[in-house]
């Protein structure tokens, strides 16, 4: 089984353990048919209510995704908020609001949990790249193209280009020699964000020197 499959079962999974304890509505109170209905008269009140109804259920479903509590609490605020704009689009006649709102539960939390597989991914290969090639990457253009006057007005240029959290983070790596920690440490940012500066910088540069070799 691969692993979008894998993800997907398991979220089945949770799904109907979940759906077998769901709350009853206490008496008098209305149903969840009716506050569907009344969200969908935009009736921001009904919305309250279905939250604290199954708000517990969902971070449940969620939480046993992405394993991480900050994320999950994120991403059940996200699946309200869908819950509010996408009321249109549920019918009673094609099922419960409960089961209707665990699919947007598992789907939002299906994404996430790829997204941040993805970025790890690249994360990884950032790092090896950042930590392998600085040395190569300072030789061959500081000290050799940029050895000409004219080659480093334009690589000027292209650093000045970048907005200015992605030119210090450039400068501090490949000028400076600072690791990504010590780069995090000396600018009081986030590992993750240096990270993605770096990530984002490079690109840019890199396609920059592409389109200024044919100029030299």
């Amino acid at each position: 089984m691969n692993d979008k499959a894998s993800v997907s079962a398991f979220a089945d999974a949770d799904a109907d353990r979940e759906s077998s304890t769901l709350p009853k509505a206490e008496p008098g109170r209305p149903n969840d048919v009716d506050l569907m209905q009344r969200i969908q008269a935009e009736d921001a009140d009904a919305l309250s209510e279905l939250y604290d109804r199954y708000n517990g259920i969902l971070k449940a479903l969620i939480l046993r995704v992405v394993h991480n509590e900050a994320e999950a609490d994120d991403l059940l605020q996200e699946v309200f908020m869908e819950i509010w704009n996408q009321a249109k689009n549920f019918s009673s006649q094609k099922g419960k609001p409960l089961g209707w709102m665990v699919t947007l539960a598992r789907r939002r939390a299906i994404d996430a949990l790829r997204k941040k597989q993805a970025y790890n991914r690249a994360e990884e290969r950032l790092q090896l790249e950042t930590e392998q090639q600085p040395e190569a990457w300072v030789q061959n253009i500081t000290e050799t193209e940029i050895r000409s006057g004219d080659t480093r007005v334009l690589m000027n240029k292209v650093l000045d280009s970048l907005p200015e959290a992605q030119k210090k983070t450039i400068e501090l790596a490949f000028f400076y020699g600072m690791s990504q920690r010590e780069i995090a440490a000396n600018t009081n940012t986030p590992l993750g964000t240096v990270k993605t500066r770096l990530e984002l910088g490079l690109k840019k540069i890199y396609d920059a020197l592409k389109e200024l070799k044919d100029e030299l």
